[in-house]
């Protein structure tokens, strides 16, 4: 059963922009060491910087938190399967939350100039 949904749509250029203009600060705050190490290693990194936020904004929809419930940039992960498949780890209040019988999937896609992250939680249904 359908929990929650989310989509997001960002343009690559604003996360070039952000990061050239607040560097680490931007960075550090958004991305954890594993999401930074991926992203900074490719050919076009400001596109697979894009994918993460975007991918973050789209959960924190599917969620119905936002971000002023006490969640951070942080607690969302972004990670890639050996296949390619992008995948989430939650930390903190947000692992409890979707650990309730819970699960969520993302799905993220890139043109030259915008990325778009779709998420959906949703629980499993129970055999009666």
């Amino acid at each position: 059963m359908v929990v929650g949904i989310g989509i997001d749509i960002i343009e690559i250029g604003r996360i070039q922009k952000s990061v050239e203009r607040f560097g680490d600060h931007f960075l550090n705050k958004v991305f954890t060491q594993v999401e930074l190490e991926y992203s900074l290693s490719k050919k076009n990194k400001y596109q697979h910087l894009a994918a993460r936020f975007a991918a973050k904004e789209a959960i924190a929809k599917a969620l119905a938190t936002g971000w002023s419930k006490g969640f951070n940039w942080k607690d969302i992960e972004i990670f890639n399967e050996i296949n390619g498949m992008p995948s989430v780890r939650l930390f903190g209040k947000l692992d409890e939350f979707v650990g309730m019988g819970k699960h969520l999937k993302i799905t993220m896609s890139h043109s030259e100039h915008y990325v778009t992250c779709f998420a959906i939680l949703y629980t499993k249904l129970q055999n009666n």
